[in-house]
């Protein structure tokens, strides 16, 4: 039986504004969607509700992706530490940033539905990986578009948001201890990374769910009771958009193992990412949503994982 929760209904303004001199180009960006949030921008699948049906009202789909960033220079020119200001903080190598870019052009056509928010860890790598992707989602030549579902709808800016919450995990396994600040204090402020990000996708209006990094040295239970309790809480928050949150590779695997049911991830690779999607309902004033379900195949787009053999037939005989 589907488990359901009731969210209050509220509205999302947003402004962008700052400077972008580590992308150096501001990106226009133009990717299918409303400006204006409602069922129709959320995915080509609505549907009406039986008249029977317990919940009533109209049924729409949540899309959010979870994403890894891209190669990260340190992996590539080991001596970049030496000499590095931040070296707990590597920017990508110029590879992450094609694969960046390159998995967000196919995300955006083999996807097919729009994306609102994006949101982003404070860490360099991930910030540049979050820029190449909305990069790739620009294409001024689509202009007026019509979804998946037929509905002509305008182009409208992806909104981008700096979220502490989607952080590396914050102990010396995940940040190396011979680089790692001796006192855990990383360093990090928000004006400073939405300054790495093309000014007009900022959005500065945004209540941050994780008003500062997580205590360092947290243990990895923790960390992945963090991931899993954010996604739930930003995708609460924006119930009638699809997110792309841009993290780490315990973030991603998270996302499978929370979603998945006895789900092991053997790997994530550099901008791996998966799918998650739950059915929305609107009755009055409220939303009721239902549960995450992970859509992701293993290894269709970076992300493997494994499953026990009874599941595996199950799932192999329920996919279309």
């Amino acid at each position: 039986m589907l488990s359901l929760r009731l969210l209050r209904l509220f509205s999302v303004r947003s402004t962008c504004s700052n400077q972008a001199p580590i992308l150096q180009e501001s990106y226009k960006i133009l990717f299918q969607g409303c400006k204006e949030t409602g069922f129709r921008s959320l995915s080509p699948g609505s549907v009406k509700m039986s008249s029977g049906g317990k919940q009533g009202g109209f049924v729409s789909y949540q899309n959010v992706f979870v994403m890894r960033h891209g190669e990260r220079l340190d992996n590539f020119e080991p001596s970049w530490v030496m000499t590095a200001a931040r070296p707990w903080d590597p920017p990508l190598a110029e590879a992450g940033r094609k694969r960046a870019f390159e998995t967000g052009r196919r995300l955006r056509e083999s996807v097919g539905l729009p994306i609102g928010r994006v949101f982003v860890s404070p860490f360099l790598r991930c910030l540049q990986t979050a820029g190449e992707l909305v990069a790739s989602f620009s294409d001024e030549g689509r202009g007026g578009t019509v979804a998946g579902d037929g509905v002509a709808v305008k182009p409208f800016e992806v909104k981008v948001s700096v979220e502490y919450g989607l952080c590396e995990m914050m102990n010396s396994k995940a940040i190396r201890p011979n680089v790692a600040p001796k006192d855990g204090n990383m360093g990090f402020d928000v004006a400073v990374c939405e300054a790495m990000l093309p000014a007009e996708i900022v959005d500065k209006n945004v209540e941050r769910v994780y008003k500062e990094l997580p205590q360092w040295e947290e243990s990895v239970l923790q960390a992945g009771a963090r991931y899993q309790q954010l996604i739930k809480d930003l995708a609460d928050k924006y119930p009638t958009e699809n997110l792309l949150l841009v993290t780490h590779g315990e973030g991603v695997q998270v996302a499978v193992s929370s979603f998945k049911k006895d789900a092991e991830v053997n790997e994530v690779d550099y901008c791996g990412y998966v799918e998650l999607r739950r059915p929305i309902f609107k009755k009055d004033h409220t939303f009721i949503t239902g549960e995450f379900d992970l859509l992701t195949p293993s290894g269709q787009t970076g992300v493997s994982y494994s499953l026990p053999r009874s599941l595996e037939n199950d799932t192999n005989q329920t996919t279309p």
